[in-house]
């Protein structure tokens, strides 16, 4: 399994420096929410037998709207986490940045 050479400090128990404004993280639960809704309505499809094309454009539209979290999330680290490492010295962080654009993608 990849997953068993991940370090479970790098990926799950850092923090920020820099608190979330509250109308981001308004923003991102509210989204999450939506996403959340839009996942239960998908998986209420399944168990109604739903038509499989209309099945698919809503999963379509989850994807969609998780992609749209990360590039806020992503738009933050950079003007936040990013440029706080690189004052600092940190120019590594540059390259974690750009690692996390690709997964992004």
């Amino acid at each position: 399994m990849d997953n068993e050479n991940i370090n479970i400090n790098e990926c799950c128990c850092r923090f920020k420096n820099t608190p979330r404004n509250d109308e981001t993280l308004h923003q991102l639960r509210n989204r999450i929410n939506r996403i959340i809704g839009q996942l239960n309505g998908i998986q209420k499809m399944l168990d109604e037998n739903r038509y499989c094309g209309d099945i698919l454009n809503q999963i379509s539209a989850v994807e969609s709207a998780l992609q749209n979290v990360g590039y806020i999330v992503l738009s933050e680290h950079m003007n936040t986490c990013v440029i706080e490492e690189v004052k600092k010295g940190n120019t590594d962080i540059v390259n974690e940045a750009v690692d996390l654009m690709k997964k992004l993608k």
